[in-house]
């Protein structure tokens, strides 16, 4: 079963694409908050991956979480 790396190489430099499904599971957010946030300018770019398909750099979205405070 071959997966695709999820680190940064040569010719993935921002790691894979996440789909909002991957995007609402790492962040805990549902999507709805999400497209809140990207409209606001708080939450990274989604990138257009087709007529009806989004997707997100894991890269992106982990530089995201981190820069996040954490919760008393």
């Amino acid at each position: 079963m071959n997966q695709v790396p999820s680190e940064p190489t040569a010719e993935r430099p921002h790691g894979r694409l996440l789909s909002m499904k991957e995007v609402c599971r790492e962040t805990s957010y549902h999507r709805a908050t999400i497209y809140r946030h990207i409209q606001a300018g708080t939450f990274p770019q989604r990138r257009r991956l087709g007529k009806r398909r989004v997707g997100w750099f894991e890269s992106e979205i982990e530089a995201w979480k981190a820069a996040q405070p954490i919760a008393d």
